[in-house]
C-alpha cells in the first residue's frame, strides 16, 4: 500500500512537471510565431515544486510580463511627455547621443542638422531634416555642408529631406499572443500525463 502510494506521488509530480515543461514550451513558440523574436520567447520560465507529492504543482511565468501582458490583451500607447508619439523611421539612426534609443531629444542634429515639424492634416504629421546626403546605396549621410541648394533655386543632387520620425497621437497595439488558451489545454492534459508517467514508474 506505502509502496503504490509513494508510486502515485512520483507520477502526480512526474506529469505536473511535464505539464510545465509542455506549457513553457508551447508559450515560448508562441512568441516566436507572433514575430516577437526568440529573445522574448525565452523570458518563459517555469518550476515545480515540491518534487513530489499529491499538491505538487508548476509555475510558468515571464521575466517581461508587462511586454508579455500587452501583447496577451493588446493595449494603447501614448506619449508620456506630450502630445505626439515619435516612431522612428528606416532612414533614422538606432542610437541617439550617448547611445540610447533613438528619440527627437536626444536626436543627433550634430550630424544630421536640426530636426523639422512637419503638419499634415488628417494624416499623421513628421519630423524631417533637411539637406543631407543619400549614398549609393540609399542610406542618409551627413548634412551637406554649402547648402543643399544650387544658385539657381534646385536641389543639389544626392541631397534630400528625409523623414526621421512619424507623429501619431497614440498607437494602438493588437492581440498577438493567447496565454491563457495555452494555460488551459495543458491543464486539461494533467490527468493523462499522470496516468502516463505512473505507467513509466
Amino acid at each position: 500500500m506505502q509502496a503504490e502510494a509513494k508510486r502515485i506521488e512520483r507520477g502526480v509530480a512526474a506529469g505536473v512537471k511535464e505539464a510545465g515543461d509542455g506549457l513553457k514550451g508551447d508559450l515560448r513558440k508562441q512568441v516566436v510565431a507572433a514575430g516577437l523574436g526568440p529573445r522574448l520567447a525565452r523570458t518563459w520560465r517555469n518550476r515545480a515544486y515540491p518534487n513530489k507529492g499529491h499538491d505538487a504543482a508548476t509555475l510558468v511565468w515571464s521575466k517581461a510580463p508587462q511586454i508579455i501582458r500587452t501583447f496577451d490583451e493588446g493595449a494603447v500607447i501614448r506619449s508620456k511627455s506630450g502630445l505626439w508619439l515619435a516612431i522612428p523611421t528606416p532612414a533614422a539612426p538606432k542610437r541617439g547621443v550617448g547611445g540610447k534609443r533613438i528619440n527627437p531629444g536626444n536626436f543627433p542634429e550634430h550630424r544630421f542638422g536640426p530636426l523639422r515639424f512637419v503638419y499634415r492634416r488628417g494624416r499623421p504629421s513628421l519630423l524631417v531634416v533637411d539637406g543631407v546626403r543619400i549614398n549609393k546605396s540609399g542610406r542618409v549621410g551627413r548634412r551637406a555642408k554649402g547648402g543643399a541648394f544650387t544658385k539657381t533655386g534646385r536641389m543639389k543632387q544626392g541631397i534630400a529631406t528625409v523623414v526621421m520620425f512619424i507623429m501619431v497621437p497614440q498607437v494602438r497595439l493588437k492581440k498577438r499572443l493567447d496565454v491563457e488558451r495555452e494555460a488551459k489545454r495543458w491543464e486539461r492534459r494533467v490527468p493523462e500525463l499522470i496516468k502516463k508517467q505512473m505507467r513509466l514508474d
